[in-house]
């Protein structure tokens, strides 16, 4: 008796099989149902935002991810289709992380007398850093190594573990201009596009009433023949009157409603510490400012190629804000006042994130090479 034979697509299955086709096979299965269950969760994406409200869907997927965190890929497909919203619960700044930059002005006050010899090498010791990544192998901190002292102005830096890149630091002092007029002209983006060559766009994205935070997009031109580059980030500043300090802190982030463009380089890995100590008040002349600021700018040139660049654009870019917080001071240009402006009012937790209604009013600028600010 023959034995049966069997169909012809099942036969050609097995010969791919026994060809060593059968890996490529499951993996084709494997995007097949992939690919049905992203389809399967656009399609709930699509039917929440039928039946509920942005905020609804704010809350809704909040709680989804705080219950899916930690869960092996972290979900990331399913966050992935119903992302139409920003998840300000993961991604806003948080106290914190505001204090540890005011520890490290403190840290820095307490030395303060290395700032007064001009001879100084070496950042001094410090217990430990506010920014992760700057650690060896070891787990040993890197030290700082001077790049620049001048009278007023004195840079460090120091290499970023497992990158080409490094971490920068600025100590500096301005004594012809109030804490808050440098204060407003950091924080203003309409004023920015005006004294900002570099700036080809910057809008404000979305603002969280809870803590204040604000997503940015910011697209700026970098030195030819190099693309522009792109950063979208989280930003919030704080006051303290009572103990006499301002701070302002940013990091990249992700938002939906900025996605990559072909257009420009999208720059993923930044974060800037900006804190201010008024000499005597926020309203009188003179104060103190220190700057730690890092990125990534997606580059294909060498380490020393790169420290070149931030190394002579960041007192560029200082210097520029300087004399745009000077014309300010003298009136040439209105800048707006955001110690004085009272804080959003917190409604509810469905409440919790506006989009910013700066973005649609404004023009197609924003900021500038290096967001030391």
């Amino acid at each position: 008796m023959f034995p049966l034979r069997p169909p012809a697509g099942l036969a050609a299955w097995l010969a791919g099989a026994r060809g060593g086709g059968l890996l490529a096979l499951l993996a084709n299965q494997c995007r097949f149902v992939t690919g049905l269950r992203v389809r399967r969760a656009q399609q709930i994406a699509q039917l929440y935002g039928r039946l509920y409200s942005e905020s609804s869907r704010r809350v809704l997927l909040g709680r989804l991810w705080r219950r899916l965190r930690g869960r092996p890929g972290h979900a990331s497909a399913l966050m992935a289709a119903l992302a139409g919203v920003f998840v300000w619960d993961e991604e806003r700044i948080r106290e914190e992380e505001l204090q540890r930059s005011i520890d490290e002005m403190k840290r820095l006050e307490e030395m303060s007398g290395m700032f007064r010899s001009s001879g100084v090498e070496r950042h001094p010791p410090e217990p430990k850093s506010q920014t992760e990544g700057v650690e060896d192998s070891g787990g040993k901190e890197q030290p700082w190594e001077m790049v620049m002292d001048k009278k007023h102005f004195k840079l460090w830096r120091r290499p970023i573990s497992g990158t080409h890149l490094y971490q920068y630091r600025v100590f500096g002092t301005y004594t012809d201009v109030t804490p808050r007029q440098f204060f407003n002209v950091q924080l203003d983006t309409e004023y920015r596009k005006k004294w900002d060559a570099l700036v080809i766009k910057l809008e404000v994205i979305e603002r969280d009433v809870v803590s204040g935070s604000e997503v940015l997009h910011w697209v700026t031109h970098f030195p030819y023949p190099m693309y522009s580059r792109d950063y979208v980030y989280v930003r919030r500043y704080s006051v303290d009157e009572e103990n006499n300090v301002m701070v302002l802190v940013s990091r990249a982030v992700e938002h939906p409603s900025v996605p990559e463009s072909p257009e420009f380089v999208r720059v993923r890995s930044y974060e800037s510490q900006m804190v201010i100590r008024p000499h005597k008040s926020f309203d009188e002349n003179g104060f103190d400012y220190l700057l730690t600021y890092s990125d990534n700018p997606q580059t294909v040139f060498p380490r020393y190629c790169v420290s070149w660049m931030v190394s002579s654009g960041m007192p560029d870019f200082l210097e520029k804000l300087h004399m745009a917080t000077l014309k300010a001071k003298n009136m040439e240009i209105k800048v707006k006042d955001y110690i004085s402006s009272k804080p959003l009012e917190v409604g509810s937790e469905a409440k919790a994130a506006t989009p910013s209604s700066e973005r649609m009013s404004e023009g197609s600028c924003g900021p500038a090479r290096i967001e030391y600010a």
